[in-house]
């Protein structure tokens, strides 16, 4: 059942234009798709906001809605009244509203009151395509610190231009980019990168070390997003999964980057190589399975 325009964007009739614009952008954020996804409830009110705000954001349309209430445009004569114009379930003659607001013959068009859906000296005013929504996969460093990239859409060039630090899932809309003239929605797919993972703002690298490194410590040149490189100091006796190495504002807008070191076992190719790895376990035994849940 149709409702109340103000009660549907919780106004009162005398909102300001930039109260509808602050509450229909509360709604519309609220009830969009792309925050509740298959969601049918929440895509019914967001139509319903959206057909509220197209209504009271133009001068014309919401003169008209006052002055007889909600339901809708409907076109063609009423079968109860004659009327040629009905607003919701009573019959309206168009005529005596135009009059009203200075219209009439020569005054308010009615192409111009409901968005160019009539004819006008025997042509259609044209209608804006709708948005059209496409996946864009964009490398990991780009989304990381930002940048220009080109996309290949519907056959087409497209430079994009990406914010750093955007996330996965985040729609960028280009005006008129649509393969009919409408706007383009490009919704982002970041794609996986070899060494670094992302959580947040947070990025993590895992470092592979010798096991002379880890056994005796050493200063390694570590990689960040930005290209940059920092030279960290291992400390001697790193085990692997021991220690967190973090690199302080060096992670994506602000956040840190987090290194995480894993250590190469070499492989005894000879019998000289098994008999000095032999040598050392003598000489720095090790237990490192204790504990009740090792017995």
């Amino acid at each position: 059942m149709p409702r109340d325009h103000y009660e549907v964007l919780g106004v009162a009739k005398t909102a300001s234009d930039d109260d509808l614009r602050k509450a229909h952008r509360t709604l519309a954020r609220k009830y969009h798709p792309d925050r509740n996804p298959g969601d049918k409830q929440a895509e019914a009110s967001f139509k319903e906001v959206q057909d509220a705000y197209d209504v009271l954001s133009d001068p014309k349309k919401r003169a008209i809605y006052d002055q007889v209430g909600f339901g809708g445009p409907k076109f063609g004569p009423d079968p109860g009244s004659g009327a040629q114009f009905r607003w919701g379930d009573g019959g309206v003659d168009i005529n005596d509203i135009l009059s009203a607001m200075g219209g009439g013959a020569g005054g308010v068009d009615i192409n111009d009151l409901f968005g160019g859906g009539g004819a006008r000296g025997g042509r259609r005013s044209p209608r804006q395509a709708p948005p059209e929504e496409v996946e864009a996969s964009i490398p990991f460093l780009v989304a990381a610190v930002g940048g220009k990239v080109s996309l290949s859409v519907h056959g087409k060039e497209v430079d994009l231009k990406i914010p750093p630090g955007i996330e996965e899932g985040k729609t960028l809309r280009l005006g008129g980019q649509g393969s009919r003239g409408g706007d383009l929605l490009l919704k982002i797919r970041i794609e996986p990168h070899e060494y670094f993972k992302r959580d947040g703002n947070d990025v993590f690298l895992e470092v592979p070390l010798t096991l002379a490194e880890a056994v005796l410590g050493a200063k390694i040149d570590v990689p960040t997003v930005d290209g940059s490189k920092l030279t960290v100091k291992i400390p001697p006796g790193t085990s692997s999964g021991s220690k967190r190495l973090r690199l302080r504002g060096k992670g994506i807008k602000g956040g840190d980057q987090y290194v995480d070191v894993k250590i190469l076992v070499p492989k005894a190719e000879s019998d000289a190589d098994k008999a000095w790895f032999e040598e050392f376990a003598k000489r720095q035994p090790q237990t490192p399975r204790t504990g009740a849940f090792w017995e």
